[in-house]
C-alpha cells in the first residue's frame, strides 16, 4: 500500500514538472550540464557495423554521444550521411516501416505522415510501409518513390486507446513472422501522429535502436516516469535513459524479440489486473534496461517544438504533430 501511494503521488508531480513548467524553466533545463562520451574514438564502440567506426564522437561536446555499454548516440554532426547511404546500398539493406492508424487517427495524421516519409525516411533504400488500420478502404493512395511499396493490414479497433497502443506489439510480431522477415533486413515502428521534417536516414539503422525521449533527455533520472508499481512486469526502480515508444527499431530478429517480450508482459499484467503507467512504453523501457540497445537516437529524431529552443537540437528530423486527444481518443 505504501509503494502504491508513493507511485500515486510521484506520477502527477513529475508530469506537472515536465509538461506544465513555463517556457523560461524549460529553457533553463537546456543548460543543465551533460556527460561527455568516455571513449577515445568510435572504433571502441560495440559496433553494429563497420560504418559506425567512422562516427566522430567528439564533434558534439555539448551532448552525450555514447553510452556506458559502448553504443553510439546519434546526433547531427557526428556522421557522414553519404558514407552510410552507400554502404547500406552495397549491403542490400531494406527497411520495413510499421505505423498504426486506427479510428480518427487515420484521417487526422496518416496522409501527412506517409507523404513526409516519402521525402525524408531512408531515401534511396527499399522501404515497405506496413499500415495497420481498422478501415483499409480509407487509406488514400500516395505517390510512392521507386523501391517503395505499401501493404495495408486490417486490425480490430479496440474500445480504449491504451489497448490500441499495447496490442500493436502483437500485431507487429505477427507480421514480422508472416511477411517482414522474408523481405526486409531492418524495421522501424512509428506512431502516426508525427511529421518528418529532415533526413531520417541509414545512420539510424542498427541491430536494436531506441530513442531518447525529448522531454526527459536532460532531466535527472529520479524524474523519469518509469513504472513504479512492483506488481507490474514493467516495474523499474531506475534505468539508463527514458526511451520514447513513438519510435523503435532494429533488425527484424531483434524487433520480433522486443515486441514478443512486451506483449507477454502486457498480457501477464492483464491477468493480474495491472496496467503499466505508460502502457507499451513502460514495457519497452523495461525491455531496453534488460537488453541494451546497440544504437540510441537523439531527440532530433522525434522533437516536440513546445519544449522551445535548445542549442543542442541543431536539426529536427521528425516532429510531434499537434495532439488532439480530446477528440481523437473519445469513443
Amino acid at each position: 500500500m505504501r509503494s502504491v501511494l508513493k507511485c500515486g503521488l510521484f506520477v502527477p508531480i513529475t508530469l506537472c514538472a515536465i509538461y506544465l513548467i513555463p517556457p523560461s524553466v524549460k529553457l533553463f533545463i537546456g543548460f543543465i550540464p551533460v556527460e561527455n562520451c568516455h571513449l577515445e574514438s568510435a572504433k571502441m564502440l560495440n559496433l553494429d557495423n563497420s560504418d559506425d567506426a567512422s562516427l566522430n564522437l567528439h564533434s558534439r561536446p555539448d551532448v552525450l554521444t555514447c553510452t556506458y555499454w559502448k553504443a553510439a548516440i546519434i546526433w547531427e554532426g557526428m556522421f557522414d550521411p553519404h558514407l552510410y547511404d552507400e554502404m547500406h546500398k552495397i549491403r542490400g539493406s531494406s527497411v520495413a516501416l510499421t505505423v498504426f492508424a486506427v479510428g480518427r487517427y487515420l484521417d487526422a495524421y496518416l496522409h501527412t505522415f506517409l507523404n513526409s516519409s516519402e521525402q525524408h525516411f531512408m531515401v534511396g533504400l527499399p522501404v515497405t510501409y506496413y499500415v495497420f488500420t481498422d478501415m483499409p478502404e480509407k487509406v488514400s493512395n500516395i505517390k510512392l518513390s521507386p523501391l517503395r511499396s505499401m501493404k495495408v493490414i486490417k486490425v480490430e479497433k479496440n474500445s480504449r486507446w491504451q489497448d490500441v497502443s499495447m496490442m500493436r506489439m502483437k500485431s507487429i510480431s505477427n507480421v514480422i513472422e508472416s511477411d517482414i522477415r522474408h523481405h526486409c533486413t531492418h524495421i522501424f515502428c512509428f506512431d502516426v501522429d508525427q511529421v518528418f521534417t529532415g533526413r531520417f536516414g541509414s545512420e539510424a539503422l542498427g541491430d536494436s535502436v531506441a530513442l531518447l525521449h525529448a522531454h526527459y533527455y536532460r532531466l535527472p533520472k529520479h524524474l523519469y516516469t518509469y513504472d513504479r508499481n512492483p506488481n507490474s512486469k514493467a516495474y523499474m526502480e531506475t534505468g539508463d535513459f527514458y526511451y520514447h515508444a513513438a519510435i523503435f527499431g532494429g533488425s527484424w530478429k531483434n524487433v520480433k524479440a522486443l515486441t514478443e517480450a512486451c506483449y507477454q508482459g502486457i498480457m501477464e499484467d492483464k491477468q493480474n489486473n495491472v496496467e503499466a503507467l505508460w502502457h507499451d512504453e513502460s514495457h519497452l523501457n523495461k525491455y531496453m534496461l534488460l537488453h541494451k540497445p546497440s544504437k540510441v537516437l537523439s531527440p532530433e529524431y522525434c522533437w516536440d517544438t513546445s519544449i522551445g529552443f535548445r542549442s543542442d537540437i541543431q536539426v529536427t528530423r521528425l516532429l510531434w504533430a499537434p495532439k488532439y486527444y480530446d477528440t481523437l481518443r473519445t469513443p
